[in-house]
């Protein structure tokens, strides 16, 4: 008689990486909704189960688009990255976004990013190459990534240089349909050719397509098929370094006085990130890849949008596999899709932008986290507003946790027996949870249902003094349960023991407006 096939070992780590937003203005609630929310909620269920995770993203002030907005508001690039840095920060606080190591632009980063592409030039995985890229005649300058903008040559989407949000392809500058300048689109464009660094990831397309088809179940379904879609034709080469001023100097003669490609940053930053999370949370790393190494038993995960793919699932993991087998390659990708305000995208430069930050001081975040998590977009786009926030928290959260509380309150100061038959039930309603937090079948919109559906169970439940134990048991578990989401609630209330007999408590209320 055959045995199954043994589970998989749980990793001894969890590194949890949401990758680092661009310093160009306070983060909204498309971030929130997106990667921000998703990993505090899986790194707070898993150390809720005793496992050891750690939590990291940041900020990037490499990115060209920090210069765009800098020049567009009137300020210099480093105070905008100065003030959006703090604001980055602040905002993830505000929100309850457990973020344990919090990347920023200091020597020891610039330093490991110079060091990590300093090895893949020095084995000779890096090559000179003549890149053709838009150049303004009127300012004398190259444009890259967001100084240039036109058609994705792959899916003819409009966009910037460098990443597609549309189909998550590389696009190169000089390749875009119809480029302008964004600074000027009326500045006359031309190609020029120039020696820059490129990494030839096309090399390591198939040991890339062979690890991405054995862990397919790592990605959700947009990804997957885009992944697919790219590694089934010959990958472009990556530039490695660009011919601009702004960014992280590189030391190789042959591109004097160039810059490292924001994006190219993406696994030397992800190796930092873990370190440092780890670090805060006492671990004794002795190097910034230690993490990473082949054989050291950690799982990196990804929470990211769609549009971030390449840099963190493509040429990334291709620059790891260059090392030749030194370290392990991510296998787990939780992507989300854009999250709009009022069926239009989050725009800082036109003003339509809710800040997390602010909105906290008007809404409880507890509810903010419960609606972004029941609208979150994890496979296609959704909408916020400020009508569906209240409505989605009134009907669903706060009426019926306000009037089981009242329920509970009848019984404080009195212990009631707690049926066996209870405690099944809390068990299932566990099992549901965890499906919706564990990484396999991730889902902050099913955890929400749950949320709401269980609600309105007890909200229906009129207990007779036989039940009242089981009634206050299953309010108390699924309280327990919901903590993920619903941080404040949840923090001072939650009752863990599982014992025969429970002692209920007062319960707070919610209101759907600060100071209510």
């Amino acid at each position: 008689m055959s045995r199954p096939p043994a589970e998989p070992a749980r990793p001894s780590r969890t590194v949890v990486i949401s990758p680092a937003p661009t310093a160009n203005g306070d983060l909204h609630l498309g971030h929130i909704a997106g990667p921000f929310l998703a990993a505090d909620v899986h790194t707070r269920y898993a150390r809720s189960q005793g496992r050891d995770v750690a939590l990291g993203t940041g900020f990037q002030d490499t990115s060209t688009f920090v210069v765009t907005t800098a020049l567009r508001r009137g300020v210099r690039p480093e105070e905008l990255v100065a003030n959006s840095a703090a604001q980055i920060q602040s905002t993830l606080l505000a929100m309850g976004i457990g973020v344990d190591g919090y990347t920023g632009d200091d020597d020891r980063f610039t330093k490991w990013v110079v060091d990590f592409l300093g090895r893949l030039h020095a084995a000779g995985r890096l090559e000179l190459r003549s890149v053709r890229f838009p150049y303004s005649e009127r300012t004398g300058q190259f444009l890259v990534d967001g100084f240039a903008s036109g058609g994705c040559p792959e899916c003819l989407a409009d966009g910037c240089a460098g990443l597609c949000e549309s189909c998550g392809h590389l696009v190169a500058a000089g390749d875009l349909i119809d480029v302008k300048s964004t600074l000027d689109p009326d500045d006359p464009v031309t190609l020029r050719e120039v020696d820059v660094l490129v990494f030839p990831v096309e090399r390591y397309r198939e040991q890339l397509r062979e690890h991405f088809e054995a862990h397919v179940n790592g990605m959700r379904p947009h990804m997957a098929q885009a992944m697919a879609r790219m590694l089934s034709q010959p990958l472009p080469d990556f530039p490695v370094t660009y011919p601009i001023q702004w960014g992280i100097p590189v030391p190789f003669a042959e591109v004097a006085g160039q810059v490292v490609n924001p994006n190219a940053e993406a696994m030397a930053w992800s190796m930092h990130c873990s370190t440092l999370a780890a670090q805060q949370r006492g671990g004794a790393l002795t190097g910034e890849d230690e993490l990473w190494l082949a054989g050291s038993g950690s799982e990196v995960v990804y929470f990211l949008g769609f549009d971030n793919i390449y840099p963190f699932a493509v040429a990334g993991p291709a620059m790891l596999l260059a090392f030749g087998g030194h370290y392990d390659l991510p296998t787990r990708y939780l992507t989300n899709e854009f999250y709009e305000l009022d069926h239009q995208k989050f725009s800082t430069s036109r003003g339509h932008v809710v800040s997390g930050r602010d909105l906290v001081t008007e809404v409880p975040r507890d509810l903010i986290r419960f609606a972004l998590a029941a609208t979150s977009p994890e496979h296609q786009r959704t909408s916020f507003s400020r009508d569906a926030l209240t409505r989605i928290s009134e009907t669903r959260l706060v009426g019926p946790w306000n009037r089981i509380a009242d329920r509970v309150d009848t019984y404080v100061g009195s212990t009631f027996p707690v049926s066996a038959r209870s405690r099944r039930a809390a068990a299932r309603v566990s099992s549901r949870f965890a499906e919706s937090y564990e990484l396999a079948g991730f889902s902050l919109n099913r955890a929400a249902e749950a949320i709401s559906d269980h609600l309105a169970r007890l909200d229906r439940w009129q207990p007779t003094d036989a039940e009242a134990g089981d009634f206050c048991f299953e309010v108390a578990h699924l309280l327990r349960s919901a903590a993920p989401i619903l941080i404040d609630l949840a923090a001072d209330v939650l009752d863990t023991a599982e014992a025969a007999t429970i002692t209920p408590v007062a319960l707070p209320r919610l209101t759907v407006e600060v100071g209510r």
